[in-house]
């Protein structure tokens, strides 16, 4: 007779959270998506979107759910796991273990979350802070993640719409980075990584020169496509010669 499986008595059954690090490009900056909290703990303070993990759930599923009701919509972009975090002293509920994901997204229009959220907004991600239980630091766990996944991969272009401009792109570097860029360097070196090409139009509407437009190459996974030699980000503050 097969005996029963089941789980040591001694084991933690901590409850599961997704909370989600949802970053995009919005007048220049650096814009991190937060949610107020309508219901208790840290009712009224600002916190990462997020929620708990729901019976028969994967992960993913949970957060692209409270995505979807958080944001108000379901946002294009890439998505990857960032860390976990607990569970003991997170929560004074009790032991949440949360596991955090990344979204590095296209600017979409104001949140409109929903659940006990009140509202929500965009916060300049580089100086965020006070935000509920420990999303501070999954805050800035995530914002070195990004910041470090633009020097070896392409995942800038998961920020910039299917055709963009050189500066639009070089726009998204300087504000996940924090620091201005040449631009004739940057587009030397963006141009020999292979990783856009030219549309063969120009951006309009605008007073001067009009602009060349690029896209990425076709069949490009940004966040597989690593770049070769890196794009290396410049000592905060200071533009590359």
């Amino acid at each position: 007779m097969a005996q029963a499986l089941s789980f040591p008595r001694e084991a933690a059954r901590p409850a599961v959270a997704v909370g989600i690090v949802a970053l995009t490009v919005r007048a220049g900056h650096l814009a991190a998506l937060a949610v107020q909290r309508g219901a208790e703990p840290f009712a009224g303070r600002m916190a990462l979107p997020g929620g708990f993990v729901l019976q028969r759930e994967t992960l993913r599923e949970a957060a692209l759910r409270e995505l979807a009701a958080q944001a108000g919509v379901t946002p294009p972009g890439h998505l990857e796991q960032l860390r976990s975090y607990g569970p003991i002293g997170r929560d004074p509920r009790g032991d949440v273990l949360t596991v955090a994901y990344l979204l590095l997204a296209p600017w979409w229009e104001a949140p409109a979350p929903g659940g006990d959220q009140r509202r929500g907004a965009w916060l300049r991600a580089d100086s965020a802070n006070d935000l509920a239980f420990d999303h501070d630091r999954i805050l800035a766990d995530g914002l070195e993640r990004a910041r470090a996944k633009l020097e070896y991969t392409a995942l800038a272009l998961s920020f910039v719409p299917s055709q963009f401009t050189m500066a639009r792109l070089r726009g998204v570097y300087e504000a996940v980075w924090g620091t201005g860029l040449d631009p004739r360097n940057f587009s030397r070196k963006v141009l020999g990584s292979g990783i856009i090409e030219p549309t063969g139009a120009t951006s309009g509407g605008t007073t001067g020169r009009p602009a060349a437009l690029f896209r990425a190459k076709p069949g490009l996974d940004p966040a597989a496509t690593f770049l070769n030699p890196p794009i290396l980000r410049p000592p905060r503050g200071l533009s590359p010669g």
